[in-house]
């Protein structure tokens, strides 16, 4: 056989990716994340980001941080199972909680390795997992490492999803349904009023993954759920995955649920066991975060009103936004070439609204995925607008 070295692999694979128009690069940002920014050179208003609520850099968040460096170091120093439980990490968990109504919460390194941690942990061979076709790719991959068998349901399609629960009820031991709160690509909120209460009547499990929801939806911020009227815990949702680096503008994520839920996934969650934690400036900072997601729910009601002022102004000019009905508001360009061109454009203009292309969608569906912050102006979401129709016209289909 003969040998194949690194540098053949990537010119196979890399000549593929560029022949279909998929090949990606890094960007380089510099500055505080918040609706100014330098990209790649240029000063920009930043439409691409996650830090929806922009406390990243509040002045509560950072001197937090701050402390947490200065007092306890910028490393855990080991998992949590050895040397790196701090009361920090129990007490963010004790926030999380709280804040979400529910038992008990896990603080996890990222929202990838809390799905495919919490997945296996919970579901094996004998099991299956219902998952919507437009799964984040930690569900999709939580659910390969499970070992489980998958079926996927058209997405939000609720009759397809009855019949599959009707089919696997009586014939795999747990069944367990795994849905997005706010579909990253899309910006739509899954049907959850009525899919979890049918899950619940076939006696499924119910993980609910509400990285986008989770500070930015809800009167209290509780995300999906509450803005869909589900109870977390309960006859609701059993576990609720969230994270940390977006609307809470530090990093890390976790899952919450019961306390037999937090015991079952400090004993069996490889992603948790394995990894060391969280470093405590990151946990003191999202600490600092979650009491100003609840004491200033003003942050999500102007992003709010930021992303409806943002599809609102584009329906106006043609452009549809469909089926976003929140803060993350897609422009379906179709061709990959014309999409990149016209977010190349819009970045020289000042204005860094990302485009995306397969495999973060499907063929066919690239496109400008914008993401208003709640302390962008109703003058730059209109400047916004006014640019993204000029350059449409510029690039025609």
């Amino acid at each position: 056989m003969t040998p194949v070295g690194v540098e053949a692999v990537a010119e196979e694979v890399l000549g593929a990716i560029r022949e279909r128009g998929t090949y990606r690069r890094m960007r380089v940002l510099d500055g505080a994340q918040a609706p100014h920014m330098r990209v790649d050179g240029r000063d920009v208003l930043l439409f691409a980001g996650s830090n929806y609520l922009d406390l990243a850099h509040h002045p509560a968040v950072v001197e937090a941080s701050i402390r947490a460096s200065r007092e306890l170091g910028c490393a855990a120093g080991g998992s949590r199972l050895i040397t790196g439980n701090l009361a920090l990490h129990e007490e963010l968990e004790e926030d999380l909680a709280k804040f979400l109504g529910l038992e008990a919460s896990l603080a996890f390194n990222t929202g990838y390795m809390a799905n495919v941690g919490v997945i296996p942990a919970l579901t094996d061979l004998g099991d299956v997992v219902l998952s919507d076709a437009l799964s984040h790719a930690s569900i999709i991959d939580g659910c390969r490492l499970s070992r489980a068998d998958v079926r996927v349901f058209p997405h939000g399609d609720l009759d397809a999803l009855e019949g599959m629960l009707r089919e696997v009820a009586s014939t795999h031991r747990r069944v367990l349904l795994a849905v997005d709160g706010v579909y990253s690509m899309d910006g739509d909120v899954a049907p959850l009023a009525e899919m979890i209460p049918l899950a619940k009547r076939w006696g499924a499990m119910v993980l609910l993954d509400d990285a986008h929801g989770i500070g930015t939806l809800g009167a209290a911020g509780r995300g999906s759920a509450e803005v869909c009227g589900v109870d977390l815990g309960g006859a609701g949702v059993d576990i609720l995955v969230g994270t940390l680096g977006k609307s809470i503008g530090s990093f890390g994520a976790f899952v919450a649920g019961s306390h037999a839920l937090r015991d079952l996934l400090v004993n069996t969650a490889r992603s948790f066991i394995f990894s060391c934690a969280l470093a405590p400036p990151q946990v003191a900072a999202s600490r600092a975060a979650v009491s100003l997601v609840t004491s200033e729910p003003w942050r999500r009601q102007y992003l709010q009103d930021n992303a409806r002022r943002l599809r609102d102004g584009l329906a106006a000019m043609g452009i549809s936004t469909a089926p976003s009905t929140t803060h993350i508001v897609p422009v379906i360009v179709g061709d990959n070439a014309r999409t990149m061109a016209i977010c190349e454009a819009l970045l020289e203009r000042g204005f860094f609204a990302q485009g995306i292309r397969h495999p973060s969608v499907p063929e066919g569906t690239a496109r400008l995925r914008i993401t208003p912050m709640a302390t962008h102006t109703g003058e730059e979401i209109d400047s916004l607008v006014a640019a993204i129709a000029d350059e449409f016209a510029r690039h025609p289909v």
